[in-house]
């Protein structure tokens, strides 16, 4: 896809150029081109609406660098200050073809107008237009590429994080084949490094899995399987699937979902949002604490109406810092508990997409040594008149409702 998209943008810029090549041969500070008997030409007319509609910068400079036409994208870009060139590396790059006679460009960064990612990345493509066998001026063609070098950031980033996370649970497995075969006559030791292979198997084995599924809610792929889903099914099947790792450290776990409430999207991908948060609250709380799994309805200004999906727990907490990383990939919060649960670094991320897929978001509060609550929102689809009030519960009594309300913080 990426390949396509660069081909495209080259054939445009190609055809950008030819056409401002042949339309701008003359000069004329007005941006209309007159023939040597003074009338405009016709195609010469249409040039400003023509480069108006382009989404791509374009800035027309002569010999003295100064700027013979500019359409809007350039000037919203600000590279252009009233008939001169606002940025030294242009000038640099004009004063370069003009000499060479050579087309040339240049990546340029620009801080962004309004909201915006903190840096806009420009390729600018400097191209020289000829009067016989002399330069007169040069089109200077931006071209926006901050969304493809962001990709590149984030992919590299990925592959060495991934490298890494993969060494680990690798470089163990070999240690431990190798104390087996020194402990061959050990039964005991043989039996207590099997048991530690098996553990880093499994780890490496949800690390595959869970690269598999990050890289499939990152696609481009639709949301298969679109349909009207129950929260309340969702939530209590998301409980169901924790009961044993509750149990194994005697964390109450209740689901209290607002009856009837329907989303639309992708039931599996929802219960697994939700279970990665649900296992995660087990992971990061003390024993015998309690984990609340909440629903309800909210209306923003416009009459929006959202469900939110709410866990909250009485664990370790997040220090305010890491509020804005805990979701990004491989981020932990407390590596070493990771490691001893077993955990991926993965699971956040990928609720972080799911909720993203399905129009909505994910957030978090929390309070170092109080506990955390992470909802998910979600676009309200609709009601089931017929649902009636589920709760699940693990491993002990129901929690009590100032328990359950603090998932509504």
């Amino acid at each position: 896809m990426t390949l396509a998209v660069a081909i495209a943008a080259f054939l445009v810029g190609a055809a950008v150029s030819a056409f401002l090549a042949a339309l701008f041969v003359r000069r004329s500070t007005a941006g209309v081109l007159p023939t040597p008997s003074g009338r405009p030409e016709p195609g010469a007319a249409l040039a400003p609406r023509v480069l108006g509609a382009l989404d791509v910068g374009v800035v027309v400079v002569d010999r003295d660098e100064t700027a013979i036409l500019a359409n809007p994208v350039a000037r919203n870009m600000r590279v252009v200050d009233a008939d001169r060139l606002a940025l030294p590396v242009l000038s640099e790059l004009v004063r370069s073809v003009t000499d060479s006679g050579e087309p040339d460009s240049a990546s340029l960064d620009l801080a962004p107008v309004g909201r915006g990612p903190e840096f806009q990345t420009f390729l600018v493509r400097a191209m020289p237009l000829r009067t016989g066998d002399r330069v007169t001026s040069v089109v200077l063609r931006f071209s926006d590429i901050t969304d493809a070098r962001r990709l590149e950031l984030v992919r590299r980033d990925f592959v060495a994080n991934v490298s890494h996370e993969l060494k680990t649970p690798v470089s163990a497995l070999t240690l431990l084949a190798e104390a087996v075969q020194e402990a061959a006559d050990d039964p005991e030791a043989v039996q207590r490094f099997a048991s530690r292979m098996q553990r880093e198997g499994s780890r490496l084995g949800r690390l595959v899995q869970e690269l598999i599924e990050l890289s499939r809610l990152q696609g481009a792929e639709a949301l298969p399987g679109t349909t009207p889903v129950s929260v309340e099914h969702v939530l209590s099947e998301a409980v169901d699937r924790s009961r044993l790792l509750a149990e194994q450290t005697g964390i109450t776990v209740l689901a209290r979902p607002e009856p009837g409430l329907l989303v639309c999207g992708n039931e599996i991908q929802l219960t697994t949002a939700v279970g990665n948060l649900v296992d995660n609250a087990i992971a990061y709380s003390p024993e015998r604490t309690r984990v609340g799994v909440t629903s309800r309805v909210t209306t923003d200004a416009d009459g929006t109406e959202w469900v939110e999906l709410a866990v909250t727990d009485q664990g370790i907490g997040i220090a305010e810092p890491e509020l804005d990383r805990v979701f990004e990939r491989f981020y932990r919060i407390d590596p070493a508990r990771s490691r001893a649960t077993g955990g991926t670094g993965l699971g956040l991320a990928i609720v972080k997409h799911i909720a993203t897929n399905h129009g909505g978001g994910v957030s978090v509060w929390s309070v170092v040594g109080s506990g955390s609550t992470f909802t998910i929102r979600l676009p309200l689809a609709g009601r089931d008149a017929e649902a009636g009030d589920v709760a699940a519960e693990v491993a002990a009594p129901a929690l009590p409702a100032s328990v359950i309300d603090t998932a509504t913080r």
